[in-house]
């Protein structure tokens, strides 16, 4: 049994900062590179409340892990005011896009542009989660880098200012009715008004985790909860299916097109050249 857990303590994916400059200033993420081999990774980012790490982040979804296939990037935020924080003594993330010189959209490009050519990960497969001030940054992403990523994960966070900037991709939402920082009248507005947009209806699950598809193959989650403004192990753990799901779904789709559309560009053989036609079946291994 020690032996045993001496052997997963070694596999397990060991996490490592890295830093860049961004104008001036060195930025820092916590990075957990894939345990599990893949030519084109997807990637996960996640976004720390106010006053929180990117360390503690990690820890606090519980995800680590459990997306073997993945690149993993927990950035670390910056001094920023907030709601309980004015006086901006606290790390946290730009709410809108031009404040703090538009800090952290570049700190995101250059993060993205090194796990691109560190990992050479699959630009179909990005996915964003935050929560808090780092849901807000979430919805932030979905409104300047919708084209990006795949599909977001905010949560205790309203994006009702941002909706008619969002471009359709899937989503999971976390929101706790009791949230005595984030109204959830607010945060429920924001997703019936997504939902409105994009199609989104005919909720089904069971306990608190509830999903409904959309048009141009949308899909919504939501995890409501009776609390307030922590973030539920659960709620981060559906997200996760989700963002898996929505990988192994495009893997899928691309297996079952791929024959078709070989044959489809297939160049035809001289009507002299014999033998039997061959063709190759390349499939993308499916994600969690």
């Amino acid at each position: 049994m020690v032996a045993l857990l001496l052997t997963l303590a070694i596999q397990a994916p060991q996490p490592q900062t890295v830093s860049w400059k961004i104008d001036g200033v060195e930025r820092t993420a916590v990075v957990v590179a894939p345990s599990v081999g893949s030519a084109h990774p997807p990637v996960l980012f996640g976004f720390h409340g106010h006053g929180g790490n990117g360390r503690q982040f990690a820890r606090s979804a519980g995800i680590v892990g459990n997306w073997p296939e993945a690149v993993m990037v927990f950035p670390n935020g910056l001094p920023t005011p907030g709601m309980t924080d004015p006086a901006g003594k606290k790390p946290g993330w730009q709410q809108k896009a031009g404040d703090q010189g538009d800090r952290d959209l570049k700190f995101f490009d250059a993060m993205l542009a090194w796990v691109d050519k560190t990992y050479h990960a699959d630009p179909k497969h990005r996915y964003a989660m935050g929560h808090s001030n780092g849901g807000r940054f979430t919805y932030l992403l979905w409104a300047q880098r919708g084209d990006k990523f795949a599909a977001y994960g905010p949560s205790g966070s309203p994006g009702w200012t941002l909706v008619p900037q969002l471009r359709p991709a899937s989503a999971f939402f976390i929101a706790g009715e009791s949230d005595p920082l984030v109204p959830f009248a607010s945060q429920k507005r924001t997703i019936d008004a997504l939902a409105r947009k994009f199609g989104v209806g005919e909720w089904k699950g069971t306990g608190l985790v509830k999903r409904a598809t959309g048009r141009d193959g949308v899909v919504f989650g939501t995890y409501l909860h009776p609390g307030g403004h922590e973030y539920p192990l659960a709620g981060a753990k559906a997200t996760l299916e989700l963002f898996r799901a929505d990988a192994a779904r495009e893997h899928a789709r691309v297996a079952v097109d791929e024959p078709q559309l070989r044959e489809q560009h297939r160049v035809p053989r001289p009507l002299s050249e014999s033998g039997s036609e061959v063709s190759d079946r390349v499939a993308r291994e499916a994600a969690h």
